[in-house]
């Protein structure tokens, strides 16, 4: 057997020689993907909520007036200017926003460098989404636009150094907008903010490592400490970092994807065996029906809207379900058109491809009841047409529970359907009529699902429909659920996971020669409340931004300034960063882009895209000059300081060569059996998937229908109910600028989008000031000073940008099994702004100090 490239000096960092060919799954052909099962560490055992004192809600509109540091994002309006909402995505608009961003943030040179690396076989993987990128021909311009905005932030050529933090105290930082935190330039050198200090300061990384080491060990256990991750961190880090921790003696491994689609793998796992999607690109491109719902490609993953036009140009039909008309949705101009002659005047002159041949606009949380409404009328109309509607043959071999499902589904009626939807048994009828012939059928579906009260059941209803239609496991059919961060999902498969089964654990067991703990540990919210308590007194976060990103904000600063100990790796500064606990410090890592220079020469990482493959990401511009460190080598220092001459693994040398960690995780975890010899392939290689076989590794072999329960929403006359969302500008927590102009919205982000009949019930107009309160189970929080906006929007809901309305997110109200945040659903009142003059702000700020 060829020796791995770790074994074999000569090979490091070389691409295999192999063509681009022999990896590449043809039109109607399944990917090869290895025999083994992929093991995503996932325990439906384990699902069982922690119970916790109850925690009240912290202050949210005071909190300004309370504490020096803002946890909020600030207040101060930008200047709102209201236009039409656009119809089309993309085209010349999303060119030149792409290049000017590109090069003002890097300059011209390391900006058209990024970009024309980002996404090639031999290039970096884009740090933004995870949409997959093509196994064969890849355009030069394999990137969308904001792909290309996070590619130009991470090549910021402007340094954010220890000068930066001398001039401005954290009190000052957190004054800054968002905006503006990211855009003071990349993080060069470690920093520490001492006990009683108010700013950061320089600190060797020798001494932040022994501060690290001296922490955690003075910990009476463990498990007070948190250790969270974020989907920007690629496989070997992340592997790495649940190496550590588990040495360490903990399962507390919180990260976002406890916030995003940990709904997805609640509801995945125990029906079909594996929580990720079963299908391809080449399944998008070959489907008859595609339905997208609580997803916006347009904003947070623009290049699926190329997969979804030439599925479109294949004949395919496409049924969106979602509460606002998003632009990407309704048509697009693909900018790869105009270097087609044949294509160019249309996408110059038309409005583009027609994506959506149904909109559903259903009302938030509404889904479940919009999904038993399709499949309602699927079943009458099985009946008039028996066995020509329902793929009997697929579910009498290969499922259970499918008469449950069926009495269900029939039992519902259809005045509760459309109540709870929103949407008229005729216009479901509509989009019935597009699936009940057809068997090429994929489902996508992201945030807006996952994030409500019931995203796990929801998405069963979802896995339903692909089983009563035989729509699993062959070509052009399955499941997608989409990831919004570029290895989200690779870090779960690498063990960032708080409820690892026990086959990973005693592989790492064997591998490693040390018995790693058993017990479950915290997810994020579980950690949140934690350290709230005074339970976990060390938080150390591994890219990400908790603070922003989670729910409930203030309650997370709360957490944060009681810590013993907070420690954030991070690129650019962000307003996680500045609300700390005693000893704080913040250490600089490189990004996807940058060059990663160790011993053994040019290092290359790897990531996992939404629908499994492995990719390989090398770095292509020469790091600013400071003392940044990669995240393997941070890990690694920290482990060596924290675990000394106790450890059983060999730090240094898998930080001289990441071949090493590779060939560790080859016999750690399936499906990396070769990982470097099929690293180094062009493009990478599909993880085992057993749902895409239609082998289902449930407990009972089968895949598994489900009899989901439906529940009305039980509101006050005056309430409404409140999703958050990205603007275009956006990507996660990190903002570029104050625009959103697919939604009409230019220069501001405290605005709420409402429908017309809410504002005028309210006596509320366009550009009025309003305050935000949101109501659970008996508490309030209110956040002040935002914009109203009329929108097509359904009566009773509306919608604000994170992190802006994060605050409104209670922490205890969260989606049943998998414990995600309901950003998705929160029940809020809105009224005119109370305060309106500075004599009222001052009366409030005198009320606070008193308190």
């Amino acid at each position: 057997m060829e020796k791995s490239p770790a074994e074999d000096p000569s090979k490091a960092g070389r691409t295999h020689e192999q063509t681009a060919q022999d990896n590449v799954p043809k039109s109607g052909e399944r990917p090869d993907q290895g025999v083994a099962p992929t093991n995503d560490h996932y325990n439906p055992e384990g699902q069982l909520k922690k119970e916790e004192e109850h925690i009240p809600a912290p202050e949210v509109a005071r909190a300004k007036y309370l504490f020096p540091v803002l946890a909020q994002p600030v207040e101060t309006l930008t200047g709102l200017k209201l236009e039409e909402r656009m119809k089309v995505a993309a085209g010349v608009t999303a060119v030149i926003k792409s290049m000017q961003f590109s090069w003002s943030e890097g300059g011209m040179n390391r900006g058209t460098r990024g970009l024309l690396k980002m996404n090639q076989k031999d290039g970096f993987d884009c740090s933004s989404c995870a949409w997959p990128d093509p196994d064969d021909h890849r355009s030069v311009a394999e990137f969308c636009e904001n792909g290309a905005k996070a590619t130009a932030s991470d090549a910021d050529d402007k340094s954010c150094g220890p000068e930066f933090f001398a001039k401005h105290s954290l009190a000052d930082l957190s004054r800054m907008t968002d905006r503006d935190q990211n855009n003071a330039g990349r993080l060069t050198h470690p920093l520490i903010k001492r006990p009683g200090g108010t700013h950061y300061e320089p600190v060797e990384w020798m001494e932040a490592f022994q501060i690290i080491g001296r922490e955690l060990n003075a910990l009476s256990s463990p498990d007070e400490a948190a250790f969270y991750t974020s989907g920007k961190v690629p496989n070997e880090p992340a592997f790495l970092f649940q190496l550590f921790v588990r040495e360490f003696g903990t399962n507390n491994l919180p990260d976002c994807s406890n916030m995003c689609h940990e709904s997805s793998g609640s509801a995945l796992s125990p029906t079909l065996g594996l929580g990720k999607g079963s299908v391809t690109l080449n399944d998008i491109h070959e489907a008859e029906v595609i339905l997208v719902i609580g997803q916006n490609p347009g904003t947070n993953h623009p290049r699926m809207l190329t997969a979804l036009q030439k599925a479109k140009r294949n004949g395919a039909k496409i049924i969106s379900v979602n509460p606002l008309i998003e632009a990407g949705l309704n048509h697009f101009k693909n900018p790869q058109d105009f270097m087609n002659p044949v294509r160019a005047l249309g996408a110059l002159m038309g409005d583009g491809t027609q994506i959506t041949d149904v909109y559903l606009q259903v009302r938030v949380d509404g889904d479940m009841a919009l999904l038993r409404g399709i499949m309602k009328h699927l079943f009458e109309a099985e009946d008039r047409n028996p066995g020509q509607v329902v793929d009997r043959a697929f579910v009498n071999e290969f499922t259970t529970g499918f008469e449950s499902f069926e009495q269900n589904i029939r039992n519902t009626s259809w005045e509760d359907i459309e109540e709870i939807s929103g949407v008229s048994r005729a216009e479901l009828l509509e989009a019935a009529n597009l699936i009940a012939n057809k068997q090429k059928i994929i489902t996508c579906w992201a945030m807006g699902v996952t994030q409500q009260r019931k995203g796990v059941e929801t998405i069963q209803e979802i896995i339903n429909l692909q089983l009563m239609k035989g729509a699993i496991g062959k070509p052009g059919a399955g499941t997608c659920p989409v990831r919004g961060h570029s290895n989200v999902q690779g870090d779960r498969t690498m063990g960032i996971w708080e409820k690892p089964h026990k086959n990973f654990l005693d592989a790492l067991e064997k591998e490693f020669g040390f018995s790693p703990p058993r017990e479950q540990g915290l997810d994020t919210v579980e950690s949140i409340k934690a350290m709230v308590l005074g339970k976990i007194k060390v938080y150390f976060s591994l890219g990400g931004n908790l603070l922003a990103a989670g729910p409930d904000t203030e309650l997370i600063a709360e957490g944060m300034r009681k810590q013993k100990l907070t420690v954030f790796v991070g690129t650019k500064l962000n307003r996680g960063h500045l609300v700390t606990g005693e000893t704080s410090l913040l250490l600089p890592c490189f990004t996807h882009l940058d060059i990663d220079m160790q011993k053994s020469g040019h290092q290359m990482t790897s990531c996992e895209n939404s629908m499994g493959v492995v990719s390989q990401n090398k770095g292509v511009l020469v790091p600013l000059d400071g003392q940044m460190l990669s995240e393997v080598a941070i890990i690694s220092g920290m482990a060596l300081a924290t675990i000394g001459h106790r450890t059983k693994v060999d730090w240094v040398a898998m930080t001289q060569n990441y071949d090493n960690i590779r060939d560790h995780i080859a016999r750690v975890i399936p499906g990396f059996e070769n990982f470097n010899e099929k690293l180094r392939r062009p493009g990478g290689f599909y993880l085992p998937n057993g749902p895409r076989e239609r082998k289902f590794t449930t407990e009972n072999g089968k895949a598994n229908f489900t009899t989901t329960t439906l529940e009305k929403p039980l509101l006050e006359p005056d309430q409404l109910v409140l999703m958050t969302v990205r603007s275009h500008d956006q990507f996660n927590t990190t903002i570029y600028e104050y625009n959103d102009r697919y939604r009409g919205i230019h220069g501001e982000r405290r605005v709420l989008f409402m429908n017309k009949q809410d504002m005028a019930a309210r006596s509320i107009k366009a550009k009025d000031l309003i305050d935000i309160t949101s109501h659970y189970e008996g508490e309030q929080r209110t956040v002040e000073k935002f914009v109203a906006v009329p929108y097509d929007i359904p009566k009773g809901n509306v919608c604000a940008y994170f992190p802006e309305a994060n605050p409104l997110v209670p922490i205890s109200s969260v989606a049943k099994v998998s414990n995600t945040p309901t950003s998705k659903y929160v029940v809020v009142t809105v009224v005119p702004a109370a305060v309106s003059n500075g004599a009222s702000e001052k009366a409030m700020a005198r009320e606070a100090v008193e308190a």
